[in-house]
């Protein structure tokens, strides 16, 4: 079976938000940062589809501290 590698969301603005425990850069948590080699394909496209909405969340809490 051929699967497509998914690259990793990184885009080099390492920062965890201490409340939500989300990176700012790529919305993974600290364990998912540290899992992400290892992930299967499965794992990685769940983590994946989470994303938009993790930092959807942290814009707009940083918008209302602001």
């Amino acid at each position: 079976m051929n699967q497509t590698r998914i690259e990793s969301p990184c885009i080099r603005v390492c920062t965890i938000e201490p409340v939500s425990g989300y990176c700012r850069g790529c919305g993974r948590t600290m364990p998912e940062i540290a899992q992400w080699m290892s992930m299967g394909s499965i794992d990685r496209q769940l983590v994946m589809r989470q994303l938009p909405t993790r930092l959807e969340r942290l814009a707009a809490s940083a918008r209302s501290h602001s």
